[in-house]
């Protein structure tokens, strides 16, 4: 058995052609977004024609049918070359919260009505799951749908949802009986009649993702749009998740990355007390463990992205990646801080911002806490959710 840690030619190339765009064309504009709390309308165009709104969508509905390694070997390198997490992490909710759950459960009709606008960046997609009482606790879902006729009928408040205010498809989870089997999971345009958007939330990290508040009332869509099957939305929300918290750590592999050489160079270049702030053990040491965790993180990135290239379950790997990575992230943005010192809490620094966009990391997908418990119960800690 033999083992190969190096990227193929095709894929150092893609690589570096991402890199490139990405700090040419996109991110330019972070802070200015960061403050104002809004979408970068322009750098979504530009990812749209670059190929990344599309890129694990297959070139029969015009994408680019990237395998899932070399997806997440793209989308580390995004993360890495854009300076705008905000804009990074609208693309992450319209592949993994929403691409691929019509990816891996959408019929055939879907798959041609909603991927090449989704492949091609005209439709914005999102996940409505989150309501006011129920997150992590999925079976807790107080959003209704009743069936009448052929139409299915929607009641209930989704809240937190990333996308919210600019979505134009979200992947919607209602409860229609009870259980797990009573939960269905439902395609709804954003002009459907019956939804609106409440409210844009305002939030500390990732202010350039719009998070907003949504109520239907009577919101009725046709049978066609059930996700699925009916009574098939806790499977359904199981079987991607793995797919949201594993491939989502490919941009917090690529900031990190990106971290770890801002902090470098400053400690190269800076000196205190007649010498570099790198010769000091205290900084050197803080630098060393970001790049520990920067490997592990990536080897772990890696073999979630080789598992599902092999059609394998990686519900394990994803929980150790989400865990591992967003507080690896949030270890490194604490430090990054630490060795810029003010310049690291200055407002229009990037470190600061670094800081702040880390924070929703250890959030969303489920928290660290769910994560462990998700750990724990596959590797057969008795009672452990």
């Amino acid at each position: 058995m033999t083992m190969d840690f190096s990227l193929s030619p095709e894929q150092t190339a893609l690589r570096a052609k991402i890199i490139a765009f990405a700090r040419d064309q996109i991110g330019g504009k972070a802070a200015e977004h960061d403050r104002d709390e809004t979408f970068d309308e322009d750098g979504w165009r530009a990812c749209a024609e670059f190929g990344i709104t599309g890129w694990p969508i297959p070139q029969e509905y015009g994408g680019s049918g990237f395998d899932p390694l070399t997806t997440v070997i793209a989308c580390e390198a995004l993360g890495y070359g854009c300076a705008d997490n905000g804009l990074v992490f609208v693309i992450e909710n319209h592949l993994w919260a929403c691409v691929i759950h019509l990816l891996k459960h959408g019929s055939e009709e879907q798959k041609a009505r909603f991927l090449p606008g989704l492949a091609d960046g005209s439709l914005i997609g999102a996940h409505a799951l989150t309501e006011p009482e129920a997150g992590s606790d999925v079976l807790s879902l107080q959003t209704t749908a009743e069936r009448r006729g052929d139409n299915w009928v929607i009641d209930g408040t989704k809240c937190y949802i990333s996308n919210g205010t600019i979505a134009d498809l979200y992947v919607v989870f209602a409860r229609t009986g009870e259980g797990q089997r009573g939960l269905t999971a439902f395609l709804v345009p954003a002009d459907t009649p019956g939804l609106r958007v409440v409210r844009q939330i305002s939030k500390i990290s990732v202010r350039g993702t719009p998070m907003g508040e949504l109520r239907f009332d009577g919101c009725e869509v046709p049978a066609a749009n059930v996700l699925g099957k009916e009574g098939g939305g806790y499977h359904l929300f199981t079987s991607t998740i793995e797919w949201e918290r594993g491939f989502m750590a490919a941009t917090q592999v690529g900031r990190m990355q990106r971290l770890l050489e801002t902090c470098v160079a400053h400690v190269s270049r800076r000196k205190q007390f007649g010498a570099p702030l790198g010769s000091f053990q205290a900084v050197s040491h803080r630098l060393a463990d970001m790049r520990v965790n920067l490997e592990l993180a990536r080897l772990m990135l890696y073999k979630i992205g080789w598992l599902k290239q092999q059609g394998r379950m990686a519900l394990l790997e994803s929980a150790i990646v989400k865990l591992f990575t967003s507080e690896s992230l949030l270890d490194s943005a604490l430090a990054a801080v630490r060795v810029h010192g003010a310049r690291g809490i200055v407002a229009d620094l990037p470190i600061e911002r670094e800081l702040r966009d880390t924070l929703g990391c250890v959030v969303y997908g489920g928290t660290s806490d769910i994560q462990r418990n998700v750990i724990a119960g596959l590797t057969g800690v008795a009672g452990a959710i």
